[in-house]
């Protein structure tokens, strides 16, 4: 590379107790350690939403205590609205990013211009599913295949056309909305395999209780319905209030 790249790299962290605290800890000194700093620049924004750890800062990134209540696309939002490198990254904290992995996104990029959004791969989840990694570009926007919503990596530019994230997408389904609205505007988004960034698997989530799950992904499911799917506002309404 001729100069340096930057990268701006947006986590979303709930450090509600140590163990999870240490999650988001090691995915950041993994991704600090991924590239050389001469050649890729990561500009890096945390935002926690455990306030009681305030005012506790992750090393060498901006760490951020949102005001507003938690939402997915809402903290992503706020996170990119705060940075302004070409690149982006959103990212769940529960990652490992391997060396290089940024690089073999910017290679795919150049390659392919008209290349709007990408994924890196997960040598845990991707062979799972019959996908090898380190085996070339899979275009396409299958949810858990060749898009994966813990991480996606694409042109700030494409905002342009697309306008910020869904807030309404509070937790669940935000990975769905993502590639629907990549299909509604004709924007190419891939699965990079030779960028591999391994997921933990719902580190947060997972400590969650039933109900709480429950009611974390099945309002989005029925907001998704509406916007994507054809289900009526009013189908829409009368399904949130049997839900409560």
């Amino acid at each position: 590379m001729d100069k340096t790249i930057e990268i701006d790299i947006i986590i979303l962290s709930y450090a509600k107790d140590d163990k999870l605290k240490r999650v988001t800890e090691k995915g950041l000194e993994t991704l600090l350690a991924s590239e050389p700093q001469d050649t890729i620049k990561f500009h890096v924004v945390v935002l926690e939403s455990n306030a009681a750890i305030k005012p506790y800062n992750y090393p060498n990134v901006r760490t951020v205590f949102p005001k507003k209540k938690f939402g997915y696309h809402r903290y992503m939002n706020m996170g990119i609205e705060m940075t302004s490198s070409s690149f982006v990254c959103i990212c769940n904290n529960d990652l490992l990013f391997s060396p290089g992995w940024a690089s073999e996104i910017l290679k795919v990029f150049r390659d392919d211009p008209s290349l709007s959004s990408v994924s890196p791969a997960c040598s845990i989840h991707h062979p799972e599913q019959g996908i090898s990694i380190r085996n070339g570009v899979k275009y396409g926007y299958e949810v858990r295949a060749e898009l994966v919503g813990w991480c996606l990596f694409f042109k700030r530019d494409m905002l342009k056309v697309t306008g910020k994230l869904d807030p309404k997408f509070k937790f669940w389904y935000a990975d769905n909305d993502y590639s629907m609205m990549l299909q509604k505007h004709g924007l190419k988004h891939a699965l990079v395999t030779d960028a591999i960034v391994d997921h933990l698997e719902s580190q947060t989530l997972n400590t969650e209780d039933e109900k709480n799950r429950k009611r974390l992904t099945a309002r989005e499911r029925f907001y998704y319905e509406y916007k994507w799917e054809g289900r009526s506002y009013f189908s829409y309404l009368n399904r949130l209030r049997k839900f409560k």
